[in-house]
């Protein structure tokens, strides 16, 4: 009976890797004609529309959405590269949770270039060394990443995606009991967002050794007895650091907000659209209200307000980081923004995750 059902198996997944091969062929001759007409590759609408399409179309599927977008965001992926193989940088180094993040839109084919600082990787795109840079942006338990914004403001660069990234830490050791561990090396961070776990699965005492990075945690962990590392899962498997626990994070909730950054990139509005734009608004009473008041007037949602230090030598003057509902060049945004033309930076359109 098993034999038989392996057989179906194995029957299906030859069914698959020619249906796959099929697909491959026609992806080349869109790639094809894109290169024609300089048209994008990488268009995160018409992907959030697919998953959305096979979604509805599921019909008691045991896939939920999670799977088929693990599914076929890799398809996706390996799509690109035989479209235009495509290069990312990203905010290192290798194993960390943007390198998670990067990898689960780009797939495993991609080229991936991992840097030291967020300006390095703006730099990056900036310089075309990079097609495509992937910088974090705020977390639901830290706030947001302030440098991130700066650099927005400053750099000629567009938003091309957005991508949200559960928070789920591993606690890894080449130790086969936690009894035995005497060290555990890892951000600050991983240990303010893990302390629940630590404080009750320790009870002999245990040194908290912060590093720079949660994947040089395992590579320590990896080389010292009686050590463990709080990292990604990613890292972990990296330096083949066995994981003892999975999901140690005090909190179910915690997500990070990643962008993805381009030069000049342009979606199509797709209906679920979200707008990132920088105010530099006129330095008199009442003008951000005024500013904000249109939006309300207009039916469109806002999602964030922050002001940030304007940085170009003026005293105690800000500049504001907005996202909205919609895109740019809907009729209504248009419309809205008009009396404003002058004063407003578009950081990017891109399909709103939820």
């Amino acid at each position: 009976m098993l034999d038989d059902l392996r057989k179906q198996i194995d029957e299906i997944d030859d069914e698959l890797i020619q249906l796959l091969s099929k697909r491959m062929d026609v992806v080349k001759k869109v790639g094809e004609l894109k290169q024609t007409d300089n048209s994008a590759i990488y268009r995160p609408e018409r992907e959030k529309a697919i998953i959305d399409r096979l979604e509805a179309n599921k019909q008691g599927s045991l896939l939920n959405r999670s799977a088929i977008e693990a599914i076929f965001l890799e398809i996706f992926a390996v799509s690109r590269n035989i479209e235009l193989p495509e290069r990312i940088a990203y905010l290192g180094p290798e194993g960390s949770f943007t390198h998670q993040a990067a990898e689960s839109r780009y797939g495993g084919l991609s080229e991936y270039i991992a840097l030291e600082t967020i300006p390095s990787v703006f730099e990056s795109v900036a310089t075309s060394r990079a097609r495509f840079g992937v910088v974090p942006i705020e977390n639901n338990q830290e706030g947001t990443v302030q440098e991130t914004i700066d650099l927005l403001a400053r750099h000629q660069l567009t938003i091309a995606a957005e991508i949200v990234l559960p928070i789920h830490f591993a606690f890894s050791s080449d130790e086969e009991s936690i009894d035995t561990i005497k060290v555990v090396y890892s951000r600050d961070i991983a240990f303010r967002q893990c302390k629940n776990f630590l404080a009750d699965y320790f009870k002999h005492d245990v040194k908290l050794v912060p590093v720079s990075s949660t994947s040089k945690a395992c590579q320590m962990a990896k080389e010292e007895p009686g050590t463990a590392a709080i990292s990604a899962p990613i890292a972990a498997r990296l330096y083949n650091l066995p994981i003892l626990y999975n999901n140690i994070q005090d909190s179910a909730h915690n997500q990070t907000r990643f962008l993805i950054i381009s030069q000049n990139f342009v979606n199509q509005i797709s209906g679920e659209d979200k707008t990132s734009i920088i105010a530099t608004l006129p330095d008199e009473p009442g003008s951000l209200v005024r500013f904000l008041q249109n939006f309300q007037n207009a039916g469109i949602n806002l999602c964030k307000v922050e002001s940030r230090p304007a940085k170009d030598g003026a005293k105690f003057k800000y500049v504001f980081f907005v996202e909205f509902e919609g895109h740019f060049h809907e009729e209504k945004v248009q419309n809205t923004i008009k009396p404003y033309k002058n004063y407003i930076t578009w950081l990017g359109s891109y399909v709103q995750l939820v």
